[in-house]
């Protein structure tokens, strides 16, 4: 099922049925600020191994989520004053911050040093998903692992097959995946160059 979404002003009824989608264990394929991920409701352990299987990912590797505000990542995150701060400057944004974990987050979403991947993206329609579903959602890039990431929606059933229980449709988006930068013991440490710009690092 693909659903189109207005990318500015999300239909909150749209918004509804994409989140009972999720309530009921579906995977869904859906914007953010730099391209389109897959996702399912976090506590949902079935939906993050068929994840898994779509992409022909590494088991050993977990993937990050979204969350709501930096309230909500609070929840699942060990975040101190200097982690907040860098949260609070650059959130939303195109980032994926890694902490470590509270005992909220499943085991399936951590790695072996209890860390975790939080993403707030600046995206209206991931955003509005995350905030009615209550949970964070998982988020990983739309592709075969290892493949470049899918940037247009009417694509995805072709790559990825349909496994896929929906797709959210806001338009093709041309980014690159977000940039990964660790905050564990207060050190900044870029993971992974992406979209997000990493000047602001020499300034603290």
């Amino acid at each position: 099922m693909v659903l189109s979404i207005n990318p500015q002003n999300p239909q909150k009824r749209l918004i509804t049925l994409v989140v009972e989608c999720l309530r009921q264990g579906g995977v869904i394929v859906y914007p953010t600020d730099t391209t389109y991920g897959i996702g399912c409701d976090i506590f949902n352990k079935k939906g993050v191994k068929k994840i898994y299987q779509i992409k022909q990912r590494d088991p050993r590797k977990p993937f990050s989520f979204i969350c709501a505000d930096l309230s909500d990542a609070s929840s699942y995150a060990q975040v101190s004053n200097f982690a907040f701060r860098t949260l609070k400057r650059n959130l939303p944004g195109p980032y994926t911050f890694v902490l470590e974990a509270t005992r909220v987050v499943p085991d399936t979403l951590t790695t072996k040093q209890k860390t975790v991947g939080i993403r707030i993206p600046d995206d209206p329609i991931a955003l509005a998903i995350v905030q009615e579903l209550g949970h964070p959602l998982v988020t990983t890039s739309a592709n075969i692992s290892g493949d470049e990431p899918i940037h247009d929606p009417s694509l995805i059933y072709d790559i990825l097959g349909k496994s896929i229980d929906m797709v959210v449709d806001g338009g093709v988006r041309m980014g690159d995946p977000s940039t990964v930068i660790s905050l564990l013991d207060d050190k900044v440490e870029v993971l992974r160059q992406g979209s997000g710009d990493v000047s602001w690092i020499h300034q603290l």
